[in-house]
């Protein structure tokens, strides 16, 4: 790993994985519009209201996270109402939760006094953490992990 690290001003960026990631959900407000979703959270004004931002910042967070295919619109109709639009994570958009999870985490230990949730997993209560795995089943310590050349590796 160390002679490829080495070599790594020789790598493009334009392929990386994470910046790719960061142009879809890469601000605070998507993030927490996304925390809101994975809460169970479908309609418009709850989602503005519960992040804190204005209806024009959620409606064109929202639109962004219908176009990048995290969130679906469905139409719902209460009575005596007209038909509006909530909002659902994807199977896409449900890939993200263990990435909110790892924040949570992170926030939980580093950046608040005390965790406002708490993740459980629903048949037996126990906590759920996030957890670094290789492909074998092995819980893998973060310097134990290496880095090596994927596929779409461009040269600079």
């Amino acid at each position: 790993m160390t002679d490829f690290l080495a070599q790594r001003d020789s790598w493009s960026t334009a392929n990386c994985s994470i910046a790719g990631a960061l142009d879809v959900v890469g601000n605070r407000t998507t993030l927490l519009l996304l925390r809101e979703a994975s809460f169970g959270t479908r309609r418009f004004d709850d989602f503005a209201r519960r992040v804190g931002v204005s209806e024009p910042v959620a409606a064109a967070r929202l639109k962004r996270l219908v176009a990048d295919g995290l969130l679906d619109r469905r139409p719902y109709r209460e009575p005596g109402q007209r038909t509006r639009d909530e909002y659902v994570l994807t199977a896409k958009g449900r890939d993200l939760l263990p990435v909110l999870a790892a924040l949570r985490e992170w926030g939980d230990t580093y950046a608040v006094e005390a965790p406002s949730v708490r993740l459980a997993h629903h048949d037996c209560g126990a906590a759920v953490h996030v957890a670094l795995r290789c492909a074998a089943g092995h819980d893998v310590p973060a310097d134990q992990v290496d880095l090596l050349p994927g596929p779409g590796l461009l040269p600079s």
